[in-house]
């Protein structure tokens, strides 16, 4: 089975709490077991900010959330999961001794993860009866939004089980990568851990502060690895070239006495004020958990602008988020959505997030079109025009866009979108859409549009196939009946009579 059913989380902290979320949300349920008497929580706060998260990060309509179920013992929380998550702290003996407890008390067939940054997994799994199936699965923080995690075998690890937990990942929005051989700290650690070492030493020498590290980070090279990494970044660094070129350029400076990588930094008292000072003057004023849902704000934004790459295929982490939608869109199967000759469609349900609004509380204006476009694409595929199809190289284009501001829609505030289709032809469909207030059913907005057919491999306009047709004449149909709506056929500023 290439799915998780039934998952369990043994700690529960920043790490294992993610994981509870990124389940959860995948509807997936979660038992949990962390003794910590704070621990429903941080839990709790944990959820609320992956939720925010979501909420921002996709339309797609995700299934409904996990139940989380929190559990009196290690056993009742590991007994039926076919994933289990451990996430205690990062002790050889304490992770050993969970470990092996959820070995003994797990079904046969579970895979059993370990969330630990560094220890050996053939350490992990040394007291184990099932071996086999313990892995390192290291995710990032935090686990709800960033998809990687690390898959690392021990010497008496299956590489079938290994595939099986790449595979179980992808349904979730995450990227399993398999690491071929174990080493301590594995490979992202490694990276990170180069570059805090170097950066221990800037502060220490007095090269700059910690803002100013951070600002060399996030803008610049920082900015482009969020996309290409290292070694694709390298290669576009050695001009027309490629790689060759780049490593006989600078291939000959990784000699230069430039780095203290090999010198371990003396975290005395000083050095720990120093850094703590410095970090408290930059970040000091707001709160850990403000600073989580900015972290999050941030990221939501990079995969968006990421997803947009490669002409709309998604690069990165957006073509992960892109293929993740893609599955949601498809386990949700087609909505019912109620043609009838007394009423518009039906389209879209949501709600205003917080970070669809501004400084007033309000939404902002870009997010009126963005509902009207999702109301678009709710049309689209009703009539066949799903991500296979525009995959095949067809799609509608909107052409032409008039908004109306009604009303306001204010934070937390529940919306219905309703289209109605007021004409079409071979190449074309005009429609009216408007936002309700789901309260009231009042109208906030509406937005008159065309969008054109087109072939967009050769780009041009084409006509719709004979399908599609098909089932866009019956919506005509039964709205043809239906009152001409006020504001259609407007212009800006048009007085009204």
């Amino acid at each position: 089975m290439t799915t998780i059913t039934k998952a369990a989380c043994v700690g529960g902290g920043v790490i294992g709490g993610a994981w509870v979320a990124r389940f959860a949300l995948a509807g997936i349920d979660v038992n949990i077991f962390d003794p910590h008497p704070e621990a429903e929580r941080i839990i709790g706060e944990v959820m609320a900010n992956a939720e925010r998260a979501y909420g921002m990060l996709t339309m797609a309509p995700l299934p409904p959330k996990g139940k989380i179920t929190f559990c009196k013992s290690l056993e009742e929380a590991v007994e039926d999961a076919d994933w289990i998550q451990e996430s205690v702290p990062e002790r050889l003996e304490l992770k050993r001794g969970v470990l092996t407890k959820i070995d003994a008390a797990a079904k046969p067939d579970a895979l059993i993860g370990s969330s630990t940054s560094g220890l050996m997994p053939t350490d992990l799994q040394r007291d184990m009866k099932h071996p086999e199936r313990l892995f390192v699965a290291h995710p990032y923080n935090p686990v709800y939004l960033l998809p990687l995690a690390e898959l690392v075998g021990g010497q008496k690890t299956s590489r079938a089980v290994l595939e099986d937990a790449k595979a179980k990942l992808a349904p979730i929005g995450m990227k399993g990568v398999i690491i071929n051989k174990e080493i301590e700290a594995f490979v992202g650690d490694r990276l990170l851990e180069a570059v805090w070492r170097e950066g221990l030493w800037l502060i220490k020498d007095d090269i700059c502060d910690t803002e100013t590290l951070d600002d060399v980070i996030r803008y610049s090279f920082g900015m482009r690895w969020a996309q290409m990494g290292m070694f694709e970044t390298y290669r576009i660094a050695g001009g027309e070239a490629g790689m060759r070129h780049f490593l006989a350029q600078f291939g000959p400076c990784l000699s230069w006495p430039w780095t203290k990588l090999t010198d371990v930094v003396d975290l005395d008292d000083a050095l720990v004020e120093k850094i703590a000072g410095q970090s408290d003057a930059q970040s000091g004023a707001r709160g850990i958990r403000e600073l989580e849902r900015i972290r999050d704000q941030n990221l939501v934004g990079i995969m968006h602008a990421l997803k947009a790459g490669d002409e709309g295929r998604g690069w990165g982490s957006g073509k992960l988020l892109a293929e993740f939608e893609a599955h949601l869109w498809a386990k949700a199967g087609k909505a019912k959505v109620e043609v009838s000759a007394s009423e518009p469609l039906r389209l879209v349900d949501t709600k205003v997030n917080a970070a669809w609004v501004d400084y007033n509380g309000h939404m902002t204006e870009h997010r009126y079109l963005q509902l009207f476009g999702d109301t678009t694409d709710a049309l689209l595929r009703l009539v066949g025009v799903d991500f296979a199809y525009v995959e095949a190289g067809h799609s509608y284009y909107t052409v032409e866009t008039h908004i109306r501001h009604l009303g306001e829609a204010k934070l937390g505030q529940a919306l219905y979108t309703t289209l109605q289709l007021l004409s079409f032809d071979n190449k074309r469909m005009h429609y009216f859409t408007r936002i309700h207030d789901a309260a009231t059913g009042d109208v906030i907005a509406t937005a008159e549009q065309m969008v054109l057919h087109v072939d967009s491999k050769a780009g041009r306009s084409v006509d719709a196939p004979a399908e599609v047709l098909a089932k866009i004449a019956p919506i005509a149909e039964a709205h043809a009946g239906l009152p001409k709506p006020d504001g259609a056929g407007r212009s800006v500023g048009q007085r009204k009579n």
